[in-house]
């Protein structure tokens, strides 16, 4: 046995075979059918074998989820919001475990996996609070003899469809809200990352969930989440994914009325506009740009400063992205791991040698990171930090979203520039602006073209906070769409 304790964990409860969440059952493929997934920092290792699921799988969950919303919609308020609540306690107890599954499977470094088990604990809280706010109104009729009320009820079996950079804290946003406004659910994750989703389901049904109300198929998004989005019982669907599948996905929802929340992607901006604080603007960049080894839609990956100031808050960068340590979730200090799995690292070699192609200079790291395996096993796909300069806004990476550890800085003359090179993408979902100036603040919260606005802070989320873009490639939302800013001092 190994002395370190996560290994010492994975050792002992690695290689098994898992099966579907049906019904309050687990439940073997209708195929028979597994895959197996591996961990991300030592690809030879084996995590387990998952099912293959296929339609009839879906039909089954769908079905299932379809009888169980019969009764979850009539089930009182305290009662779905003491599940989640019982659930959120459950979430925290159980995070060592849950973290461990974390880092295996997805890479991340550690304390991050930690720091994600929390967040999703957080977000049941808040949704079992909204388990009580599910507010209707009486309203004045135009005949006395009648009367009008607005009465909010749920819309039935919703598809959770989660991404692989947060198996936990997605799906748990997802699953959530559904349950506390009395919608069942039939989740898919992703097909990378269903190690910790089968302990999500472990957990809800110890917090007492009923059997059906939420359920869980594994596999292909080709072989299940095709089936499972087109399934006429299905009544709303959340995804978090590709931009081209989420496109397809709302075409789909849109040809026989369902809602979608769909949340894609983001090429998002910090804007750095003086020079009062450039190391705190440095830290928050970095922070918010390497963190899950930039895997992730939130991340920061375009810097554009003013260019009286770009050389030195370069340099404040450089110095922090130094003191990123490189390598497995378990070994102490680290602070970034590895990419998932080969193919995303191959995705975001391509971007890099793009970059360099193009013209932009490479100002530290850009290659693959020789960090010594251990016990004689594969090493995971690790990128070193890195940070282009010299990038102008029609370059590749500068417009197109890498989902990896690679930052940009371009260089402009004012603010007003500023807004237009952030504006200059596809993309809306979040952006950073450093500045002491109050009216040069409130200007760039409404005229930059993202659904999040951080004023003096890297890009972040909380539970009760909206979370959404704009544009065609970062958020969807069939009712609604929320600009957010969020205030914080240097």
């Amino acid at each position: 046995m190994n002395g370190n304790p996560m290994k010492s964990w994975l050792d002992a409860n690695g290689g098994r075979t898992y099966r579907n969440y049906i019904d309050g059952a687990w439940t073997e493929s209708a195929g028979g059918l597994t895959y197996p997934v591996y961990e991300a920092a030592r690809p030879s290792r084996r995590i387990g074998d998952f099912p293959d699921s296929n339609g009839e799988d879906v039909n089954r969950a769908v079905l299932s989820a379809h009888r169980a919303f019969a009764s979850w919609r009539n089930t009182p308020a305290p009662v779905r919001a003491g599940i989640l609540n019982r659930f959120a306690d459950l979430l925290e107890s159980d995070r060592e475990e849950l973290a461990y599954r974390i880092s295996a499977e997805q890479g991340k470094a550690l304390a991050e996996s930690l720091g994600e088990v929390r967040r999703a604990a957080n977000e049941a809280r808040f949704s079992a609070g909204e388990a009580f706010r599910v507010e209707g109104y009486r309203m004045p009729s135009e005949d006395g003899q009648i009367g009008v009320s607005v009465i909010r009820y749920p819309i039935g079996v919703v598809a959770a469809i989660a991404p692989w950079n947060f198996p936990v804290v997605t799906p748990v946003r997802k699953i959530a809200p559904a349950l506390a406004y009395g919608c069942t659910v039939v989740f898919k994750p992703a097909s990378a990352t269903p190690w910790s989703a089968v302990r999500l389901m472990e957990l809800l049904a110890e917090a007492g969930l009923p059997g059906g109300v939420v359920n869980m198929i594994l596999g292909a998004g080709g072989k299940v989440g095709d089936p499972l989005v087109s399934h006429p019982l299905v009544s709303g669907i959340s995804f978090t994914g590709s931009t081209a599948l989420g496109l397809r996905i709302n075409g789909i929802a849109a040809s026989r009325l369902a809602k979608t929340q769909l949340e894609l992607g983001g090429k998002n901006a910090a804007i750095v506009l003086d020079d009062g604080n450039l190391a705190y603007a440095a830290e928050q960049i970095v922070q918010a740009a390497f963190a899950c080894s930039g895997q992730r839609c939130t991340a920061i990956s375009r810097v554009i400063a003013l260019k009286d100031i770009a050389a030195r808050l370069t340099d404040y960068i450089m110095e922090r992205m130094r003191e990123i340590r490189v390598g497995p979730a378990w070994k102490d200090g680290v602070t970034m791991g590895p990419l998932i799995d080969r193919r995303h690292f191959e995705s975001v070699m391509r971007y890099i040698e793009r970059g360099k192609r193009e013209g932009a200079v490479l100002a530290c790291g850009g290659d693959r990171l020789a960090v010594e395996s251990e016990d004689g096993d594969e090493a995971g796909y690790y990128v070193a930090p890195t940070l282009f300069t010299g990038v102008t806004g029609q370059m590749t990476i500068a417009r197109e979203e890498i989902f990896g550890p690679v930052l940009s800085v371009l260089e402009v003359d004012d603010w007003q520039e500023a807004v237009d090179t952030a504006n200059g993408t596809d993309y809306g979902l979040a952006a950073s602006v450093f500045t002491n100036r109050p009216d040069v603040a409130l200007a760039m919260t409404e005229l930059l073209e993202c659904g999040m606005v951080h004023l003096n802070h890297g890009t972040a989320s909380q539970a009760h906070v909206p979370f959404g873009g704009v544009k065609n490639r970062v958020s969807v939302h069939t009712r609604s769409v929320i600009r957010i800013r969020i205030f914080s001092r240097i």
